[in-house]
C-alpha cells in the first residue's frame, strides 16, 4: 500500500514508518516542519509538507494514498477546543477524501474519559459525540464513514505509550516529582492506567491496517490497568524521593494539569484486539520500563 501517515514524526508515528516500510509499504509522511521533514526522512518515508489546518493538502494526501494512518493532533494548542475543531475538520477532509473507495482510514483515540471506573473494551462505543465534544467527537465521526464506503478503524491507545524517549504523561509525573522532591498519588492510588509499550503500539497499528474491518474499534493496551500508587512508587525508587498519598481536593494544585488524568481510573481490556489481530505485546511493561532507568536521566 502507498500510506499516507499524520503524525508521522510524533512519538507513535516515527514507530510506526519502520513497521510499515518493513512489510513492504510504502509511506508519506506529513511534516509541518523542517526539523519533522528531516526526521521523517531519516525514517525512509516520502515527506509531504503541510500541517492539519491545511486541508487541501490533507485531501490531496488521502486522494493519493491506497489508505490513511491519521495520528496527528495539535496537542501544543493553547486553545484545546480550537484543537478540537482542527481536529474534527482534518478528520472530515480525509474521510470525505476516501468515501466510497473500501481504503482504510485509522484514527488515533484516547481511553482515559470513556468510561471512568470500569474497565472498557473494544465494543463500548465512545460517549464523545458532535463537534462540541472532546477532540471534536472525530473518533464517532470517523467510524460513521463506515457506512460510507470507508474502512474506518479506532485506535484507542493506552493513556501511557511509553518507551525510552517518551516525553507524555509519564515523564511529565517525574518532573512533578522532582520539583516537587516527593513522588505523589492520588488518595489510596487504587485507580488504574493501562498502558501499552510503543514498538507493541506500532506493531498493532500496522495489523489493523492490513487486517481490521470497517468501523472496527482496537485497543492498544498491554497492561489493563497500572495501580497509580505503583507508578509513583516507580518514580520514587528512580528520583530516590519519598512516595506520599496527594488529597484528592489537592490533586491539581499538586500535579498541575495532569491532576486530572492522574486521578482517574480507566482499566481497558485489550482481549478482542488480541483474538482478532493476532496481537501479542512483548515489550516490558510500564513499572519494568521505569525501573529501567531512561526516565530519569536528565
Amino acid at each position: 500500500m502507498n500510506v499516507f501517515v499524520t503524525g508521522a514524526s510524533g512519538w507513535i508515528g516515527s514507530a510506526v514508518i519502520p513497521q510499515l516500510l518493513a512489510a513492504g509499504h510504502h509511506v508519506v509522511g506529513l511534516a509541518r516542519s523542517d526539523d519533522a521533514a528531516a526526521a521523517v526522512a531519516a525514517l525512509g518515508a516520502e515527506v509531504r509538507r503541510g500541517d492539519l489546518d491545511d486541508l487541501d493538502g490533507l485531501r490531496a494526501g488521502a486522494e493519493e494514498s491506497d489508505g490513511v494512518i491519521h495520528l496527528g493532533f495539535k496537542h501544543d494548542a493553547t486553545d484545546f477546543a480550537d484543537a478540537g475543531r482542527t481536529e474534527r475538520a482534518a478528520v472530515e477532509t480525509l474521510c470525505k477524501a476516501l468515501e466510497g473507495s473500501d481504503r482504510p482510514f485509522l484514527l488515533a483515540a484516547g481511553i482515559a474519559l470513556l468510561a471512568p471506573g470500569r474497565v472498557l473494551t473494544e465494543r463500548d462505543a465512545t460517549p464523545m459525540v458532535g463537534p462540541e465534544a472532546l477532540r471534536g467527537g472525530a473518533e464517532e465521526l470517523a467510524l460513521s464513514y463506515a457506512e460510507r464506503g470507508v474502512r474506518s478503524v479506532s485506535l484507542r491507545f493506552a493513556l501511557t505509550v511509553h518507551g525510552e524517549g517518551d516525553h507524555g504523561f509519564v515523564p511529565t509525573l517525574v518532573g512533578v516529582a522532582r520539583e516537587r522532591g516527593t513522588s505523589g498519588y492520588v488518595g489510596a492510588g487504587e485507580n488504574r492506567w493501562p498502558a501499552v509499550h510503543r514498538r507493541d503500539a506500532a506493531r498493532l497499528v500496522r495489523s489493523a491496517l492490513e487486517r481490521s474491518p470497517a468501523g472496527s474499534v482496537v485497543h492498544g493496551v498491554a497492561e489493563e490497568g497500572v495501580p497509580t500508587r505503583a507508578i509513583a512508587e516507580a518514580i520514587g525508587r528512580g528520583l530516590g524521593v519519598p512516595v506520599r498519598s496527594v488529597d484528592p481536593d489537592d490533586a491539581a494544585g499538586h500535579f498541575g494539569w495532569i491532576g486530572m488524568f492522574f486521578d482517574v481510573d480507566a482499566p481497558a481490556s485489550s482481549a478482542l484486539t488480541r483474538e482478532r489481530l493476532d496481537w501479542t505485546p512483548t515489550q516490558p511493561g510500564l513499572i519494568e520500563d521505569l525501573d529501567a532507568g531512561s526516565y530519569f536521566r536528565t
